[in-house]
This record gives C-alpha cells, structure tokens and sequence, in this order.
C-alpha cells in the first residue's frame, strides 16, 4: 500500500469516527472504536486512553485496546515522573523510541498485562486550552518507528475522544440535575399536600368556635372575631389553593361535568365582589347576553376560574378604575373577558403570568398580596376542561384576560341539562 492510500484510508477511519460521535451519546463503545483505530492506523499493537482523575490527580485507563478483560483500569498511573503525566502537564505530544531506557516510564503496566512496552507515541487530549487525558499507543509494528504522522493521526483522534468525553459527563450532569430537580419536586408535593391536610384540622377548628363566640358576643368583641374569622379564611383559601395546583400537577383533580348556564356563575361572581369593589371605590360592570350561555364543564372549577381573575383586576386596579366582565357565544365557544384599567402587565412578564409562584412585582417591594398561584391554577382548569386563556396588557393600560370554554361535550362524555324542577347538586367549595 503506498503512501498516499495508506493516508486515504486513515482520513476514512478518522471520518467514520467523526461520524459516529456525533449519532451516538454511548461513551463506551465509542472509546472503544477510537483506541481501536488508533492502534490500527499507527500500526501498534496496543492503544489506550488515560484521563485525568480530578479527585485523586492520578491518571487512570478509561480504554484500552490489548486490554479485553479490563486489568489496567485498576491501576493508577501517577502523573508526577510518567511520561503519560508529562504529556498531560506539559500539553504537548511524546515519542519514546526505547521505553525501557526511559526513567519516565511506568512498569507496571506492561506487567499486569503480561506485554513489555518497547516504543510509544503519547499525544494530550484537549478542550480548548483544558487537558483532560492522554492517547497513548504502544510498540509499533516493523522496524520502522513512530512518525509525525502517527502524531498527526492521534491528535486528531484524541481531539474526537475528549469531545465525546466531555460530552458523556455534560449529559451526565444533566440527566443528575433532572433526577434531583424531580426529587425536589416530588419532595415539595408531598410537604405540601401534608402541611395543607394537617393544617385543615386546626384551622376548621378555630373558625368553627370562631363563629360560636362570634354569635355569642357583645358587638366590640365580635368585631375582633371578625378579624379572626377573616384571617382563618384567608389562611383556609391559601391552603385549598396550594392543594388545588398540587391536583392539579399530578393529575389528582377530576371534574364532574354538566352542560349549565355560564351567565348564572359569572353573575354570582360578580355579586360576591361587590362588597370589595365599593370598598375600595371601584366601577364594576357586568355584561351578558340575555340567551343562555350553555357551556360543558365542572361549574364549582369555573367559578374558581372566575373568582381568581376577578379577585385579581379587583386587586391591581387602584381606586376610582374600572372592572368589565363579559361573556358572548362564538360559534361553539364560550368566550368569558376579564378586564381591568389597573397597573397593567410589563411585555417581558406577559408569557410567564400563568407560571406558578410568578408575580409582576418585585417580592421584596410589592404592594399587593398574593402567592402567585391564582393564574396557574386558572390556566390549569381552563386546560382541563379543554379550553384556552390568555391575557393582553401593557403597563398603566389595563389587563384584559379571555379564557374560553366548549359548548359541547368531547366525544363519549354524557350530556346532562338539569330540569327546571331538579335539585341543585350540592356546592363543594374549592378555591
């Protein structure tokens, strides 16, 4: 084979190799291929990789191709006085033509695997200006000895080695941090459905003589109960709150659907709020049609849909602003409008107001209350009854959030309109 066919083929093989790091993510059996071919194009009997160990600061075996049984992958090469960690400190390639006259080199190994080690050729594995390894081949076949071409050949090699190392440990590090992200976040499941179930019993036992002592006091006392009574049912909408996304994540929260009026529950809505919205001196206006509204969904989940983006325009609109509510049919779609003259949503925060915990305020400076949960619990609803939500805004001109619901039932769920002489099914509070 002459010359120039022998450099031919070499550029193939480095090819293929090239071509196999970057369709596979297995490490091994990559690595394994690369020593192979290494020996191979520089015509040694024996190739190896060798990285560094960055806790020990020894260099160790990470393949080897005379090396099927896996011996020299127990034995640590030093990197003080060896010639494998001379080519790693130093960055710079080695050829030793007599490895046994070399003071650098390190028996050992030729000894656990039964071979003496007569020539090598060394070459640093690089990350830009990082070392990470070594390629070594050994005892070159023939008379003649390692060449600047064998040098060439396992710089390259080496560089295709030390990307799909560092690669295998950046994907490792990766799949690490989603393990533990996940832990994490089953952790906080768990602490939050534990908290929220041993905190009800109290809490339900504080509000109920609450509201005992409330009915059996003087007027002065009763309005300090009324303080307690409304900090429990905060505390009470906070706790239902968290669980209700918690549901909601895991895929715990069922819904049980009917076709019912839209225009009743946001009326009540609406109705309930009254009281706030003269409180802090707000024009609320209403607007529905006169024909009923059918839509196919749980009406206890709607109207948590429309008391968190009620509550919400009430909460961001200062005194003296407006709240528009509305609902209209579109074709065969319910379409619900939340509208506020309030502070407004910066752009940069309008795609992450349906995030849990997220809030448009500074924790550390806002002045309005809140978890930041409200909105991520009313995009999951709205999701789960197959619908859609989303919000426009700008900051001082208003928020206008739309969600829209089916006016038909999926395929397969049982249709069901209460008669005008059908008892009204019991209301399960969920907030």
């Amino acid at each position: 084979m002459t010359s120039a066919e022998k450099r031919v083929q070499r550029l193939e093989r480095m090819l293929a190799v090239s071509r196999d790091l970057t369709s596979t993510v297995r490490l091994a059996p990559l690595l394994r291929k690369i020593v192979a071919t290494a020996a191979e194009l520089t015509e040694s009997l024996d190739a190896s990789i060798l990285l560094w160990d960055v806790r020990t600061g020894e260099l160790r075996f990470q393949a080897t191709a005379g090396d099927e049984e896996g011996k020299l992958a127990a034995i640590p090469v030093p990197v003080e006085g060896s010639i494998a960690g001379t080519v790693l400190t130093s960055g710079q390639p080695i050829i030793v033509t007599d490895a046994r006259r070399d003071p650098r080199h390190y028996d050992e190994v030729g000894q656990q695997i039964g071979r003496e080690i007569n020539s090598l050729v060394a070459v640093p594995m690089q990350i830009k200006d990082r070392c990470i390894g070594v390629l070594e081949a050994v005892n070159k076949m023939g008379s003649q000895g390692f060449t600047d071409e064998d040098v060439e050949t396992l710089m390259t090699l080496g560089a295709h080695a030390a990307v799909a190392i560092d690669n295998a440990r950046l994907v490792a590090e990766l799949q690490d941090a989603y393990k533990r992200l996940g832990e994490l976040d089953h952790l906080k499941s768990d602490f939050i459905a534990i908290a929220s179930h041993e905190l009800r019993t109290p809490l339900g036992l504080i509000l109920g003589y609450a509201s005992l002592l409330r009915d059996h006091v003087g007027e002065k006392a009763g309005s300090q109960l009324d303080v307690v009574l409304r900090s429990a049912l905060r505390l009470k909408h906070l706790i239902e709150t968290m669980l209700n996304l918690r549901y909601l994540e895991t895929g715990e929260l069922e819904l049980c659907c009917s076709r019912f009026d839209l225009r009743h529950e946001v009326q009540q809505a609406c109705d309930s709020y009254r009281a706030l919205v003269e409180a802090h001196c707000l024009n609320l206006e209403v607007d529905v049609p006169d024909a009923p509204l059918l839509v196919w969904g749980d009406e206890q989940k709607i109207r948590v849909v429309l008391d968190n983006l009620i509550s919400n325009a009430v909460r961001f609109t200062p005194e003296g602003g407006h709240v528009w509510v509305s609902a209209v049919k579109r074709r065969h779609q319910v379409e619900v409008a939340v509208v506020d003259d309030g502070v407004g949503i910066p752009k940069d925060s309008l795609r992450r107001v349906f995030e849990r915990f997220e809030q448009v305020e500074d924790h550390m400076t806002r002045r309005h209350g809140g978890m930041g949960l409200g909105l991520a619990i009313v995009k999951g609803l709205v999701e789960l009854h197959g619908g859609r939500v989303w919000v426009d805004s700008a900051p001082d001109q208003g928020s206008r959030f739309v969600f829209v619901l089916p006016c038909e039932p999926p395929p397969g769920a049982s249709s069901h309109l209460p008669g005008p002489d059908e008892t009204p099914r019991e209301e399960v509070e969920l907030s």
